[in-house]
């Protein structure tokens, strides 16, 4: 099968990226050039990549279909291309839904809505798919792990936890940098901070099975350290600020 991405920004660089050094079995993948050094680097690491002329050549070309570009260029570009019935459709658009990308490919397509996320390259982490579908599950779980959605609505906060990934790597650079401020090396301070947020993310993978309260409580010591943490940071406010943000990204999403 042939593999096509309309869109080739940090999403379509990352998902070529796993989709190449993983086991998925495809013949070619077709990117646009709408990002030139993008494609052109995509199709210079991957014997298999090729640059198409122009979006309608890959619809043309493709069994599957990924769309990769911001929800104001969609609005202007897909009602104008030609889809095939016989296709399947992998929309990345956050706040374009199932309703609108279906009425706009004009086809009775299988069209699903997907959350890659940028470590997709490294083949790791979760990818919320909507509606479920066996295909669609079986190709992502080889670049992560697959979780399938029945609700769309549901779905929505799968979409406004992804707007958590920056606001995380923002809460790693400040611990960096506060160990800088005080006379550590960048290097080591990278190193201690990353190296320390993958193993607490593991050890929270290995117990995902227990209510994670359970890993607040067992990680702190009567009058410890992480005992005065957790508690000047719930009375400054902090993880209620995270969850106002939450529902405010939310509430974006549920207007479209």
């Amino acid at each position: 099968m042939n593999l096509g991405f309309i869109g080739t920004g940090k999403i379509t660089h990352s998902v070529v990226t796993g989709i190449c050094g993983s086991s998925l079995k495809y013949s070619k993948i077709l990117v646009s050039n709408r990002n030139r050094k993008i494609s052109k680097n995509l199709k210079k690491n991957f014997k298999n990549v090729f640059v198409a002329k122009n979006n309608q050549e890959i619809i043309d070309k493709c069994e599957w279909i990924f769309l990769a570009v911001t929800p104001t260029v969609a609005k202007k570009i897909i009602k104008n291309l030609k889809f095939k019935k016989n296709q399947i459709i992998v929309s990345f658009i956050a706040t374009l839904n199932l309703s609108y990308i279906k009425k706009a490919v004009k086809v009775k397509a299988q069209v699903v809505r997907a959350i890659p996320l940028p470590f997709i390259s490294l083949r790791k982490g979760p990818v919320p798919i909507c509606p479920p579908n066996k295909k669609v599950k079986n190709f992502f779980n080889k670049l992560g792990s697959t979780i399938e959605i029945k609700n769309e609505k549901l779905s929505n906060n799968f979409w406004a936890m992804s707007g958590m990934m920056a606001p995380f790597y923002e809460l790693l650079s400040t611990k960096a940098d506060w160990l800088v401020s005080r006379g550590v090396s960048r290097d080591n301070s990278q190193k201690y901070i990353t190296s320390l947020f993958v193993a607490l993310a593991e050890d929270a993978v290995v117990n995902s099975k227990k209510d994670l309260k359970y890993l607040v409580k067992n990680s702190q010591t009567p009058k410890g350290l992480n005992e005065q943490g957790v508690k000047e940071l719930r009375k400054s406010g902090f993880y209620r600020s995270t969850e106002k943000t939450l529902n405010s990204i939310l509430r974006r999403l549920n207007k479209v």
